[in-house]
């Protein structure tokens, strides 16, 4: 009996042993790995739709990754006086997580995707039309996070192999040059201009994602980023002749920034969110945002709103940007109307034009002093400890929606990266650059001033190539593009930072009154209470990158701003500033 007992239990472990390796052969269907996945079509078509979920996380484009460069800018500054302080004072410390962490971590989370179709879409089985679709896609979205990376740490690791990730030695790199970054980003958006359909032949799929009309816009503002303006100029021509989709001005400037109007004409590139209240209920800061019942929203009107309808009022105005507005009229008397749209203020005009067919309302918009539903008698502060004129943009503050802010990623309003008016106004200055001013750089500016109603400029009050560059710089760019993400980048790619007379320019911009109101009156820095670049260390036009991240990587060595580098020598060594000049 016991010889027939030891016989059965070793069958027993036999077959045991048999059936646990037959279980292992099976895969879970839902645990799918790199490896299994992206082989085919819908696959990698899921893939591309993963890719552009990471460019709507925190540290890209739904809060802190597209505000950072906005307050690093002159016309933004920091009304709290706590989040983004160091950032607008360009001084911030590399132990200091929200800029110097965050936007980092996200970025690569795109490039990282990104990566993946890359290493994926050359040996599925595609179709022509699908594998340019999906590769254009990958490689533009790439483009737009290095080019992020870029122009916030000056420097980064270049990742452009899925491979590298499969070892530790190969994936902590050092850093790359600024200039082989660019490189790698005027690569990758020149090759998905020559692979993504138009806006005019994609049909649906252009509606919402990259086209090469994008792509030729980004890569035309890569090219200016290092001077090569006679290589932009002729992109920006092929855009505006129609090479890459037609593209033309909305009648009214405030459809850039309404639910409405998403992916309109003027619109080259835009973040998508849903729109108000469709949204799920799953508040997911990243780096998650893989919630089915996520939010789906953005969290820069919790930052621009005045602190009375609810908001964290991070942010405001600079005074000198609303007195920008109000020192040229249109040309029927009225205000431009980019001002209602941009800042949160009461104008008292504004009652008066209530059904009338203005610049401001060219459709008779009857909204006239409303805030969040609500009419206004008076400015409300941004932050109501410190002051400050609230923001407009990408708000609800003047449409008919909401009378209050539901703080967190909730706003719906598509966040548009770029529009056709900064492709005429860079083709402006890109002729300016060329050959001095001429009637063509004013007539693609006069273009973008007509759709507001502003009288045109004549060439003759312009004598030399500086004079029209100041007009572009700091009147025609703010006054279009104020309180949106690329002023900051624009500064650095000027070489603001690194001119005296520009710099003290840029601190009286920056001025604000710290009393607890929204004080519009005209600063200088012996008049105000502080301003944005008092502190500024130089190299620190850039962000640090974070301690944490260095550590864990040994061969990282940081950029100018971890090691206090001054960058004037290395940009005046390539190329001039624009001396400060006096306009009529």
């Amino acid at each position: 009996m016991k010889k027939i007992y030891l016989i059965m239990s070793v069958a027993a472990l036999v077959l045991g042993a048999a059936s646990c390796e037959s279980a292992l052969d099976v895969r879970n269907p839902n645990n799918q790995t790199t490896y299994d996945f992206g082989n085919n079509k819908a696959d990698l078509e899921e893939a591309i739709i993963a890719c552009y979920n990471r460019i709507r996380l925190e540290g890209t484009f739904a809060r802190v990754g597209y505000t950072m460069d906005a307050v690093r800018g002159d016309e933004v500054w920091n009304s709290s006086q706590q989040w983004y302080l160091p950032y607008d004072n360009l001084n911030s410390v590399n132990t200091d997580e929200i800029g110097n962490l965050w936007i980092w971590r996200d970025c690569y989370h795109v490039v990282n995707r990104c990566n993946f179709v890359l290493s994926k879409v050359d040996v599925a089985n595609l179709d022509e039309d699908s594998y340019n679709k999906i590769k254009g896609q990958a490689l533009f979205l790439r483009g737009l996070a290095y080019y992020t990376l870029v122009t916030y740490y000056q420097q980064v690791p270049l990742f452009i192999d899925y491979a590298q990730y499969s070892s530790i030695q190969t994936m902590y790199s050092e850093e790359s040059s600024q200039d082989a970054v660019f490189d790698q980003v005027e690569s990758d958006f020149k090759e998905a201009m020559s692979l993504l359909p138009s806006r005019d032949t994609g049909g649906e799929f252009a509606a919402g994602r990259a086209t090469c009309g994008a792509a030729a816009g980004y890569y035309a503002r890569a090219l200016m980023f290092r001077h090569k303006y006679e290589e932009a100029y002729v992109v920006l021509k092929d855009i505006i002749g129609g090479t890459y989709g037609h593209y033309e001005l909305m009648p009214d400037y405030g459809d850039n920034f309404s639910e409405d109007t998403e992916n309109n004409l003027e619109s080259l590139f835009e973040v998508q969110y849903m729109d108000y209240g469709t949204g799920g209920v799953d508040e997911e800061w990243t780096p998650v945002n893989i919630s089915p019942d996520a939010t789906q929203g953005h969290a820069v009107e919790s930052n621009y709103a005045p602190a009375a309808y609810g908001s964290w009022a991070d942010l405001a105005a600079s005074p000198w940007l609303y007195n920008l507005f109000k020192a040229e009229r249109c040309t029927d008397g009225t205000l431009d109307p980019r001002l209602y749209w941009t800042l949160g203020t009461y104008e008292s005009e504004y009652d008066t034009y209530t059904g009338a067919r203005t610049a401001a309302y060219p459709n008779g918009d009857p909204r006239a002093n409303v805030l969040y539903q609500g009419a206004i008698t008076e400015t409300p502060v941004s932050n109501n400890a410190s002051g400050g004129i609230p923001i407009a943009k990408w708000t609800y503050g003047r449409y008919d929606v909401c009378s209050s802010i539901v703080t967190g990623l909730h706003c719906g309003i598509n966040i548009r990266l770029m529009r056709y008016s900064d492709v005429l106004l860079r083709a402006a200055e890109c002729e300016n650059e060329i050959n001095g001013p001429t009637q063509i750089a004013i007539d693609y500016i006069n273009e973008v001033r007509s759709r507001v109603g502003l009288a045109n400029l004549e060439l003759a009050d312009f004598p030399t190539k500086d004079h029209l560059f100041e007009q572009i710089a700091n009147v025609e760019r703010p006054k279009e593009f104020g309180c949106e993400n690329g002023r900051g980048i624009d500064l650095i790619r000027w070489g603001f930072f690194y001119d005296e007379g520009r710099l003290d320019q840029i601190r009286q911009h920056s001025c604000y009154m710290l009393d607890g109101t929204p004080n519009t009156d005209e600063l200088t820095v012996e008049t105000a209470s502080d301003y944005s670049y008092k502190y500024y260390q130089p190299g620190h036009e850039y962000f640090p990158v974070y301690q944490s991240t260095m550590t864990s990587n040994p061969k990282l060595k940081g950029n100018s701003a971890n090691n206090n580098i001054d960058n004037s020598d290395e940009f005046l060594s390539k190329w001039s500033v624009h001396p400060v000049v006096e306009l009529k």
